[in-house]
């Protein structure tokens, strides 16, 4: 029995905001009933995405809906809120919010109330002030990035095929992803797969003719998965022709020509970001502790230093590894452990508001795995090195196994299983992006900027 009722706020619905809310209402069910606890979830989408998932989305091995879950239906205890925490006020236990109807209201922002906080909005996408990034770049976080990543590639496929101008056609098929961390090589590896596929259904683009470039600021890529395996994947990209250049960064990308450190210049159509990642905005918008590089200061039964009532775990918290022999060490900030995190963090506050003793969070990192296109990959899982097609057959069944729910395990088991049958889908849908342009064209009005003239075109 908890000691008074107890009004939960989970902020995110990713990794942490998922899993925190979803074991909650597990192990508050008989409170849930009597009316002595309530959780409100309040994230920006209403789903939750299986990021490692995004470069197989991306390539087409996976139907976009299958890589998210959607909350209110894992949730079915929870209040989930479609909006956005833009401040917090812990000290007075509120929270301020918008959601979709505010700005049609009229009346602001509202001040949301609660007793417990579960702060786990994540992180966005580190960029730098590179003339032109802004305006060309494309990110890789969410699924909407994959699959209009997606849908451009391939399109700058269909511009290479009908244009008269070299130079039109030699932007096209330059594509330039930076950053060498999981995000960019698995996005590259993948799309390099498909695109290299596609080339058979185009009477004038071959394999060949494309131009890939991986551009990674540091002497390695992939650090996670150790130094040989990183070497490893450098000579395995090489040999598929796909341009690897290590301390080097990108300069500019303004005028769709990519200036790179080491003097290159390439006209490309195509820049994909994926120089890591920084905490959210929100944080700087609470009085919560922050440690030097934004994120929140955790203790090791991840409640907030200092804060009391108050939790954090995943990308935005600094939580210490107590397995690590180095004093001051913290978890790394990726799935494996936000998943854990989660489980430890919702079993505390249960335990808390009960008057239990906290457990601390150990978890000792067993490795990564990598996938670099079909039947291609990389692992370091437990001190053993994988690569080829043990690595990718790892890379799956772990991903498989993590996906959250039965159904959505089931039914990426069989996309992969009709995919070993059937041939790859190359269909392009860039007009999903913008789906009201050909109607307004139409109806005798003028295209969106959005849509710069174009009902099909994805960029």
């Amino acid at each position: 029995m908890v000691k008074e009722r107890a009004r939960i706020l989970v902020v995110g619905g990713g990794y942490v905001g998922m899993y925190t809310a979803l074991r909650l209402q597990r192990n508050l069910r008989g409170e849930l009933g009597r009316g002595e606890a309530e959780i409100t979830v309040v994230t920006p989408d209403p789903y939750m995405t299986y990021q490692p998932f995004l470069p197989e989305a991306a390539a087409g091995s996976i139907s976009p809906r299958h890589v998210v879950v959607p909350l209110r239906r894992v949730l079915p205890h929870c209040r989930v809120v479609v909006g956005e925490v833009t401040a917090v006020h812990h000290a007075e236990r509120t929270a301020t919010l918008t959601t979709l109807a505010t700005d049609e209201e009229g009346a602001g922002p509202q001040q949301l109330t609660y007793d417990e906080l579960v702060l786990a909005p994540g992180s966005i996408s580190r960029t730098l002030p590179i003339p032109g990034l802004a305006d060309y770049a494309i990110g890789f976080k969410t699924v909407e990035e994959a699959i209009g990543l997606r849908n451009h590639v391939i399109e700058q496929m269909d511009i290479a095929s009908s244009t008269r101008d070299p130079a039109i056609r030699d932007a096209a098929l330059t594509f330039v992803f930076v950053g060498g961390g999981y995000a960019g090589v698995e996005a590259l590896g993948e799309l390099e797969d498909m695109a290299r596929y596609t080339t058979r259904y185009y009477h004038n683009v071959q394999p060949e003719d494309l131009k890939w470039i991986l551009v990674e600021a540091s002497d390695r890529i992939l650090p996670e998965v150790g130094a040989d395996l990183g070497r490893y994947t450098v000579s395995e990209l090489r040999r598929r022709n796909i341009d690897v250049r290590l301390n080097t960064r990108l300069e500019s990308c303004a005028a769709r020509v990519a200036v790179l450190s080491d003097g290159s210049r390439f006209p490309t159509r195509t820049v994909v970001w994926t120089a890591g990642v920084k905490p959210h905005p929100l944080l700087a918008a609470t009085d919560l502790p922050l440690t030097e590089r934004g994120r929140l200061k955790c203790t090791p039964e991840l409640t907030l230093d200092g804060a009391a009532h108050a939790w954090a775990a995943g990308d935005a918290a600094a939580v210490p590894d107590v397995t690590a022999d180095e004093p001051g060490s913290e978890t790394a900030p990726n799935a494996q452990h936000a998943v854990r995190q989660a489980k430890v963090l919702a079993d505390n506050l249960a335990r808390s508001l009960r008057g239990e003793p906290l457990r601390t969070y150990s978890h000792k990192y067993v490795g990564s795995v990598a996938s670099l296109g079909l039947h291609k990959g990389v692992a370091h899982v437990y001190g053993r090195k994988l690569k080829g097609y043990p690595a990718w057959f790892m890379h799956r069944a772990y991903h498989l196994s993590r996906v959250p729910t039965f159904n959505r395990k089931a039914r990426v088991f069989a996309e992969w299983t009709l995919s070993g049958l059937f041939k790859r889908e190359i269909v392009s849908l860039g007009s999903l992006e913008h789906p009201r342009a050909e109607f307004e064209l139409a109806a005798g009005g003028k295209a969106s900027d959005e849509s710069s003239g174009d009902p099909k075109g994805s960029s």
